[in-house]
């Protein structure tokens, strides 16, 4: 008599790497229809997987949605963080500018990660210390650039003002009226860096000194 498979196995291959492809198909629904549109069911629907697959890897939808939100601050963290280091050999207009298109361009290119990103109320980033460390190394990351732009004068203020620039700009093309006006890829990443542009030119013409 055959044995029965156990649950939370894939039907396919079970040498697959099952748990990558339910987050890649879930970044997929969230971009989509957002954190509220489809379950963890849906997600095993379209891997080709058993109902119960997807709790073999997470307890719940919200923590599927934590290990992405996670995954996203890192990423956020490590593109700003390579933006920040052309301080070293350039300018800080030429830094404010790439910090600018690597924040925004990361919300354009992960919409749907972004958009959950900073909602506790879809994940609650106080059950997941994964996310609390990845969101802290993104927050080091401006508190760095912040320090690069104005030196002894920076703040909790004008840390605030650069973050609300970027944020803005990245909800406006995203969800906002900009998305409307501008709703090809290249026409969103053209605006981008004018307004990138635009803003380095009156905040670095404006800085007093830059941190060491």
């Amino acid at each position: 008599m055959a044995s029965k498979k156990s649950p939370g196995r894939p039907r396919a291959d079970a040498a697959r790497d099952l748990r990558s492809e339910l987050l890649q198909i879930r970044r997929e629904l969230l971009d989509e229809g957002g954190s509220g549109a489809l379950s963890l069911r849906e997600v095993a629907r379209r891997s080709g997987c058993t109902h119960q697959a997807p709790y073999h890897y997470f307890a719940d939808r919200e923590t599927l949605l934590a290990t992405l939100v996670g995954e996203g601050f890192e990423q956020l963290a490590q593109e700003l963080r390579a933006a920040n280091d052309l301080a070293e050999g350039g300018t800080v207009r030429a830094t404010l500018v790439a910090s600018g298109q690597a924040y925004v361009g990361f919300a354009l290119a992960q919409p749907g990660v972004f958009r959950i990103m900073f909602r506790p109320d879809v994940c609650n980033p106080l059950r997941f210390g994964q996310v609390l460390e990845a969101g802290a190394r993104a927050r080091a990351e401006l508190d760095r650039l912040n320090r690069i732009v104005h030196g002894a004068s920076a703040t909790e203020a004008t840390a605030t003002l650069l973050w609300a620039h970027v944020h803005g700009l990245a909800c406006l093309l995203l969800d906002g009226p900009l998305g409307v006006q501008l709703p090809v890829g290249r026409q969103r990443q053209g605006h981008l860096r004018e307004v990138a542009e635009l803003f380095a030119d009156r905040v670095s013409g404006q800085t007093i000194g830059t941190a060491p």
